[in-house]
């Protein structure tokens, strides 16, 4: 039996579903790549139903690092969490100078910190990867976002380029940033992500029992919007889930009404919202589509309340498709504008030094939330970037346009009882956003009332307190 060769460019740690197509991705570029998973008889499988891929299994992780050229390349692809800790355990007293692990799972970027300071103490390097796609991006071609090590990067980015997806802007992949920026580039996607599918989610229902469109209707509506400026992975994928018939009942219905209404989640969206708090950013869109499926896990317990206060929903009135349109597109430019917004404070915060033009295009291809508008976001952070995306001239324009809309069918809704926190978050988000005089005066008189914590006036400069028990002195 010959001896595994010793120069493969590329390792991979982890050959489940993501991380063996990455690997096959890699091979199907010209890469010698080397693998390792826990479960070798698994790995050895996917290395035979793949023989064009040639890729070369190691039996322990330091096989691998012995059958990779210096300095190495390593790509770690397991569950996000101690798994990871306990991969780089394993690789730590078998590196050497300069070589370069990759942690691309969906890692908390507060552990990619953690894993940096380990890693400056090390004479080994240390990125955080975010990979976006799905299984078929890791095959085809997928967003990523790595952050970090800048001296890493330099020798990622031409293997990593060739892996990425393309677009009419380029290969989407870019330098994130210093630190954990890639892992929190990545976690912005993810909650723009949640945001996205649940305003998808509510407009199908709105189309569906709103305005008594059958499965097929809503299909060709879908894929019509796809057609213009809603074109997006998204709108793409939700035409063809309503065109899907139930394989069990023989095609005789939608197969979408056989699955259970409780949305699953990984953790991402949560940490979305957490992040914004701490960076005291608001994404109300975002956090209702988290809240939502968080309620959606309630199952039983929905059932129970509708026995109690009966059937909500039905038809509504004064709204059409136009207008469900125009409320999703108005809708995604308040959730991408709070992502957004994210990313910004967060890279002054914690000096990543994002840019944001970049990070709108590498998201033009390859990830979840690819899409035409992506062109336009990454038009408008480009020189003289706004302070938020919703006030660049031309999103303006976009929301003067089709904020009626949304009032419309938020409030059609609302009277029917068809939930729709996404789209009513979004609008309650803009609506606080243009009143330049809101209710927190009040709000700072109660704090200040009971808490003496204090108030600024309008007419005058510095902290203000008043004994509001007591005589108001004039």
């Amino acid at each position: 039996m010959s001896e595994p060769r010793k120069d493969n460019d590329v390792g991979v740690i982890g050959l489940g579903v993501m991380g063996g197509n990455l690997a096959r991705n890699f091979a199907s570029r010209g890469r010698a790549v080397a693998g390792y998973t826990r479960t070798v008889a698994k790995a050895k499988k996917l290395a035979a139903a793949h023989p064009e891929a040639e890729l070369a299994i190691a039996e322990t992780i330091e096989q691998l690092v012995a059958m990779l050229e210096r300095p190495r390349r390593i790509v770690v692809m397991v569950t996000a969490g101690p798994a990871v800790d306990s991969v780089l355990d394993q690789l730590d007293p078998v590196l050497e100078a300069d070589d370069i692990v990759v942690d691309g799972g969906n890692s908390l970027f507060t552990d990619t910190d953690r894993r940096n300071e380990r890693a400056r103490e090390r004479p080994w390097r240390f990125v955080g990867m975010g990979v976006s796609g799905g299984a078929e991006g890791a095959l085809k071609g997928p967003s990523i976002m790595p952050g970090g090590d800048p001296e890493a990067w330099q020798r990622l980015e031409p293997v990593l380029e060739e892996i990425a997806a393309r677009s009419e802007h380029g290969a989407c992949v870019t330098y994130c940033g210093r630190g954990s920026a890639g892992h929190f580039v990545k976690m912005v996607h993810n909650g723009i992500e949640y945001g996205d599918m649940q305003l998808i989610a509510e407009t199908a229902t709105l189309l569906r029992e709103g305005l008594g469109l059958d499965s097929s209707a809503v299909a060709d509506t879908f894929a019509q919007w796809n057609d213009g400026e809603l074109d997006s992975f998204l709108v793409e994928i939700t035409a063809d889930i309503f065109r899907t018939p139930d394989p069990q009942k023989n095609g005789s219905s939608l197969l979408l009404d056989a699955i259970l209404d409780k949305a699953g989640q990984k953790g991402t969206g949560r940490w979305t919202v957490k992040a914004a708090l701490d960076l005291g950013i608001a994404v109300p869109t975002i956090a209702a589509a988290v809240d939502a499926r968080v309620l959606s896990a309630e199952k039983d317990l929905r059932v129970r309340a509708q026995e109690t206060y009966g059937t909500s929903g039905g038809r509504i009135d004064g709204v059409s498709t136009d207008d469900l349109r125009d409320a999703l597109y108005a809708a995604k430019i308040a959730s991408y504008t709070q992502g957004f917004a994210m990313l910004s404070a967060a890279s002054e915060e914690r000096d990543y030094g994002i840019d944001l033009a970049e990070i709108a295009r590498i998201w033009t291809a390859g990830c979840i939330i690819r899409a035409r508008f992506l062109t336009r976001v990454m038009d408008a952070f480009h020189g003289d970037a706004p302070e938020l995306l919703a006030l660049a001239p031309s999103f303006v324009d976009d929301l003067t346009r089709r904020v009626p809309a949304v009032r419309r069918v938020v409030a059609a809704a609302t009277r029917t009882g068809i939930p729709v926190p996404g789209l009513a978050a979004s609008l309650s988000w803009f609506d606080t956003l243009t009143r330049a005089n809101g209710s927190a005066n009040l709000i700072q008189a109660q704090r200040d009332y009971f808490g003496s914590h204090t108030y600024e006036r309008t007419d005058a400069t510095g902290s203000h307190h008043t004994d509001w028990a007591g005589p108001v002195e004039p």
